[in-house]
């Protein structure tokens, strides 16, 4: 895909993901948590981890999902 889109937290929980998964999984990727809560960040960024978590956050950010109010 050609566009680049911005992974937030609301993509995280719509594919099921937990805040405190996420904020594991940011860490054991020397991943700024913080600044990901505050800013979001890059797919590509993500993708480039290789993890499958991952690929399946940024899917669903691909796709515009995001959590219900």
């Amino acid at each position: 895909m050609s566009q680049d889109v911005t992974v937030t937290i609301a993509h995280v929980r719509a594919a099921g993901m937990c805040v405190h998964g996420a904020r594991t999984w940011f860490a054991r990727h020397g991943l700024d948590f913080r600044a990901f809560l505050r800013e979001g960040i890059p797919a590509q960024v993500m993708l480039a981890t290789g993890d499958a978590m991952a690929l399946r956050v940024v899917e669903v950010a691909r796709q515009g999902h995001e959590e219900p109010h």
